[in-house]
This record gives structure tokens, sequence and C-alpha cells, in this order.
């Protein structure tokens, strides 16, 4: 998926939605996921998901605003970070529980890049995340494992 999205930049700094290509992505649509980013109001509506984020969630993003979609403790963690790829722009690479708060212990890693309809401003954000269950855990004797949630590590891009 990231490999892709550099192709699909071409020369500009950010790929536009429209250089993502479907057929490129081939198997791995079932991971990937997008939000439209709205600059004056500084809001996500979600774009689209892949079968396996729906699955995770229960639902489907598209057309969803963020905040009611995460609820507000998800919401406040997940923000932020999504605000800062597309805005400053940046690639996120995260792993570790990337879904412990929708309720299951979820382990995986995820991407989010910036797109960009003019090739410089961020308008959207598009990513994938792969994970996997983890068997039941043992709450009473989880000494050693970290249940923060995500690790994300920002990589700002460089200019066209």
């Amino acid at each position: 998926v990231a490999e892709h999205w550099q192709v699909a930049r071409g020369g500009k700094r950010m790929p536009a939605w429209r250089d993502i290509d479907p057929v490129m992505l081939g198997p791995r649509l079932r991971n990937v996921w997008s939000w439209k980013f709205d600059r004056k109001t500084e809001l996500f509506t979600g774009r689209l998901a892949g079968e396996a984020i729906d699955t995770i969630f229960g639902k489907s993003l598209r057309g969803a605003d963020m905040e009611p979609f995460y609820g507000a403790e998800l919401y406040a963690r997940v923000y932020p970070k999504h605000r800062r790829v597309v805005v400053e722009p940046a690639f996120m690479h995260g792993k570790g529980f990337v879904f412990i708060r929708v309720g299951r212990s979820v382990v995986g890693e995820r991407i989010s890049m910036p797109l960009a309809e003019d090739g410089e401003h961020g308008d959207s954000i598009f990513g994938a995340t792969v994970y996997r269950p983890l068997e039941e855990i043992d709450f009473d004797k989880r000494a050693g494992l970290d249940f923060s949630g995500e690790v994300a590590q920002f990589f700002p891009l460089d200019p066209a």
C-alpha cells in the first residue's frame, strides 16, 4: 500500500485520491481505509473502508463523521494523529494494540498517508491496517504487557 502511494505521488508532494488505483492494491484492498478532511472545519468524514476494517468495527465508516464513529474516548486519541498526517503532512507508521479500544485485543500495524487533490495541501488521509486477534488474555497475569495502545512514528514529507 505504501509503495503504491509512493508511485502514485509521481513528482508531487502527495498523490490525489484519483491517483490511487484499486487494481494495483489487489488483495490489500480489504485492509485499506480513507477519511476526507475539510480544512475549514478541520473535521473528517469517512470515505471508504475495506472488508477487514468494517469487520473489526462492526460497521462501515463510509459517510460517517469521525467523532461519533469512534466515540469520544477513541476520537480523542485518533483525531490528533490523523490531523497531523494530513496537515503537516506526514507519513505515519503505528504498531501495537491498534484496536484495543473497540473491545477486542487486536495487535497489528497501521500506515497513514496524506492525499491532496492539488498535490500540495492535504485534504484526505489514506491508510491500511493489518491486524490479528490475540487469544484471550488473562488480565490478572498481564505483567510485562503494554496495554497503552498503538505506538506511532511520524515521518514528515519532503517537498516535491
